[in-house]
């Protein structure tokens, strides 16, 4: 990826909502399988404080376990810089560790979350560990982990630039992702462009129809407060249809 594709604007927008607001964005207008593109697998967030991330993926894999890998490539670590500096921000490292499902050494910690934060990284998603917890938060690198550990191991990378996989779903460079406490969503390129209108649109339409039905209650009778729900669904439904051509989940 040469440019990044929408501008910072755009990209703090879709930071305020969080991870499931864009993911009703996504459903509306995308034509992909809307099962796939997330974490299959539970995510852990860190740092849920920092609210929601959006960055453009770069991509590693590690293997700390094996001590060959440092010496087999000695300039890996300097390689692996290149590559992350070389690509528009911000930008979020998708790490697939090859030593799961075990967990022998953190790719992360405060060094390292430092020099990416200085190469215009926002923070993480990494299917293995991270440690010096307090210190990357401290610097402001946000991160999605299975597990804290101790030590770094043998960590360094292995191969960049190329797909991985974490927590049960391939990432390809250069992907745009919103993440936060709830899991990550990778976005296809072709949805990027009415993302943010599409996830203004479906909050306003819930706001507007089965949030304050379900919400106005004092002094209904049941039968109508179920009335009242079922219209506010229908309503819902109709101005999804009518806006994107779909009735989502109602």
């Amino acid at each position: 990826m040469s440019d990044r594709r929408l501008g910072y604007s755009e990209l703090l927008k879709l930071k305020r909502w969080n991870t499931p607001t864009i993911y009703n964005g996504w459903e509306a207008i995308t034509k992909h399988d809307i099962t796939k593109g997330f974490n299959a697998e539970e995510t852990r967030d860190f740092m849920p404080q920092m609210g929601a991330m959006i960055g453009y993926a770069v991509t590693v894999q590690v293997e700390p376990s094996n001590p060959s890998h440092p010496k087999s490539n000695p300039h890996a670590w300097s390689e692996y810089r290149d590559y992350v500096s070389s690509v528009p921000g911000p930008k979020i490292v998708v790490v697939q560790d090859l030593d799961k499902p075990g967990t022998i050494g953190a790719f992360w910690g405060e060094v390292n979350s430092n020099i990416h934060r200085a190469l215009g990284c926002v923070g993480t998603i990494t299917d293995g560990a991270i440690r010096d917890l307090d210190e990357m938060t401290n610097a402001g690198f946000k991160a999605l982990a299975r597990r804290l550990c101790i030590g770094h191991a043998y960590s360094t990378p292995v191969r960049w630039g190329c797909e991985v996989e974490a927590f049960g779903c391939k990432v390809k460079p250069g992907q745009l992702i919103h993440a936060d406490k709830h899991g990550f969503l990778c976005i296809p390129e072709e949805d990027e462009a009415g993302l943010l209108e599409a996830a203004k649109f479906m909050d306003d339409n819930e706001c507007n129809s089965v949030i304050p039905a379900a919400r106005s209650t004092a002094g209904k009778p049941m039968q109508e407060l179920l009335r009242d729900i079922d219209e506010a669904g229908r309503q819902f439904g109709a101005k999804l249809k009518q806006r994107y051509g779909n009735t989502g989940e109602w």
